[in-house]
């Protein structure tokens, strides 16, 4: 069960952009044709998600609102621009960076995309979304990862993922002839596990090990280095981890070509350090402090959302092991106790 609550009150608290009705609106793109006009349902035809045109101005909106907003720490001018995972997570950085720094980021230095490769999917019904690969001026080597999605016509294209990748890591996608991408249904069977059922696995994965991903930095890796971090003498570790998957945290798959899928998902976790009587919890740096409420004494809560792209292989083929290519953390909240 995915259960997505806030520290303090129980209740949803991340924040994200509500769908508009999705499939439930009906969308009618007129055509014109030598014989007239031809209505298309955006809810039943297949349709390529963006034109390139609009895929590059999305990516050019993003990151113009994106430096405004890192630059004056203030999440209101990027808010229009980014949901889900990457909503999330900046939301809350640029809210620790206002607490700590009101006049603006004192270090700021803009981001800039160079050799975006777009990889735009056909598909029916809402959301409509495309992925784009980039160089960027931050992150050395490692080639930005972002995917953009809307709900609906009128909307804005918001980046919802955001990775970073090893250049030559990812695989080769599936076009047809016009150069468009193919999009996995969340609940596809053809795959070693279900787009839509990623994140459970996951979460279930770093509570309790198991065979559904391959050894790496993201899973047998960061399983063992908290085994190590929640045992440390006078101080206890504990780790809840949570499917993430409703609205527009929902995950994104494209066809690779050899019958697979690239997945987008998102997870939910707390990291909970409880000190042992007489000791102390270790003072927290400024960022998480900024975004603490409660008092803290004995213990420190820390929520955090995480977005992941992995490789989801045809069922029966390989080993038949998810592997995880990268993932993306950010503290989201914090509470003292």
């Amino acid at each position: 069960m995915t259960r997505e609550r806030s520290l303090t009150t129980g209740r949803p608290r991340l924040r994200r952009r509500e769908s508009n009705a999705l499939v439930a609106a009906s969308l009618a793109i007129v055509s014109l044709t030598a014989s007239g006009c031809v209505v298309v349902h955006g809810e039943r035809e297949v349709l390529p998600a963006a034109t390139r045109a609009e895929a590059t101005k999305a990516v050019r909106q993003f990151t113009t609102a994106y430096n405004k907003a890192d630059a004056a720490y203030d999440g209101s001018l990027d808010a229009e621009h980014t949901t889900g995972a990457l909503g999330a997570i900046d939301a809350a950085r640029l809210k620790a960076g206002r607490v700590n720094n009101p006049d603006g980021n004192p270090q700021h230095t803009p981001l800039v995309l160079t050799d975006v490769r777009y990889t735009i999917p056909k598909k029916a019904g809402w959301p409509r979304w495309f992925v784009a690969d980039a160089q960027a001026n931050k992150g050395g080597d490692a080639r930005w990862l972002l995917v953009f999605t809307r709900n609906a016509l009128a909307d804005p294209w918001q980046a919802a993922y955001l990775t970073l990748v090893a250049p030559g890591a990812l695989p080769e996608f599936t076009k047809d002839k016009d150069g468009w991408a193919e999009a996995v249904p969340a609940d596809s069977a053809g795959l070693t596990r279900p787009p839509e059922e990623l994140s459970e696995d996951y979460a279930t994965y770093l509570q309790n090990g198991g065979g559904t991903f391959a050894d790496g930095t993201y899973t047998s890796e960061l399983r063992s280095a908290r085994a190590k971090n929640s045992s440390k003498p006078g101080l206890a570790t504990q780790y809840i981890d949570e499917a993430l998957t409703s609205g527009d945290f929902a995950p994104l798959a494209l066809r690779t070509t050899d019958g697979g899928a690239l997945v987008f998902f998102t997870t939910h976790h707390f990291v909970k350090q409880t000190a042992a009587a007489g000791a102390t919890v270790p003072t927290p740096n400024e960022n998480v402090r900024a975004l603490t409420t409660g008092e803290i004494t004995q213990s420190l809560t820390m929520e955090f959302v995480a977005n992941e792209v992995a490789l989801d292989p045809a069922k029966g083929s390989g080993d038949g092991q998810v592997s995880l290519l990268s993932r993306l953390e950010g503290l989201t909240a914090a509470k003292g106790e």
